[in-house]
Formats: C-alpha cells, structure tokens, sequence
C-alpha cells in the first residue's frame, strides 16, 4: 500500500530500505516515528536524507520495521527484503524465537501438521 506523495529527489540507499521496509508492513511515517518515539519529520527526514543514528536507534528502527540490522545497511540486491505470505511467515517465526522452547514445540507440531496436510493434497492433485 502506497502512502503519501512521492519524494521529488532520489533516496539514498539506507532511506530507501527504510521506506521499503515501513511500506512493505503498510505503516505510515507518522506510526513509525511514534513507535520509535521521534516526531514525523524527523522519521521522515531518515527517509530523504543522509542520517547519523545511534546504534540503539538502529536495532530500534530494525525492530519496529521488522527487518534485520544488516537489511538496513546491506545494499547486495540478495538481502533485499522479500514481502507478502512469505516475509510475513519468516517474521513470525522470528518472533517465535522469544517463546519458551516448551511453548514453542506445541506450534511447530501444529504448523508441521498443516504443512504435511498440504503437502499430501498437492500429492492427490498431481497423481
């Protein structure tokens, strides 16, 4: 989903992930900015311009954008973050990783279940 107006000048790698990154989970600048606890403008100008942040800034950014640290900084075209059904999944099991282990067994179980159920009726439909 696009937000806002298009920026008149060519974004700068690092501002162009960010931008990505927020469009890709359908936030606004202002959400974002809030999330990281700047202004708009100040989220905004990150976007646009060349920008000093602190490292926890950084992982902060990384967090609420839901990408890693290295995606922001990275600019081989492999490390590009990938959207739709796939990035969601990805990030969801990313945030699995802070449950408990014991917690976490039951979900796999469950997931693994839906996966071979697919996986048998794609076997049906191909036979």
């Amino acid at each position: 989903m696009k937000t806002g107006r298009p920026c008149k000048q060519r974004a700068y790698p690092f501002g162009a992930r960010l931008h990505a990154a927020r469009e890709a989970l359908g936030f606004s600048q202002a959400e974002v900015a809030a999330s990281l606890g700047v202004n708009q403008a100040s989220y905004g100008a990150w976007e646009r311009h060349p920008v000093a942040l602190r490292p926890d800034q950084v992982r902060k950014l990384a967090d609420v954008l839901k990408v890693s640290v290295e995606y922001l900084f990275d600019e081989d075209e492999k490390a590009q973050r990938t959207g739709g059904p796939i990035g969601k999944a990805r990030r969801i099991f990313e945030d699995l990783r802070k449950i408990p282990r014991s917690q976490q067994t039951h979900i796999l179980t469950v997931v693994e279940g839906f996966v071979k159920q697919y996986a048998n009726r794609q076997a049906v439909k191909t036979s």
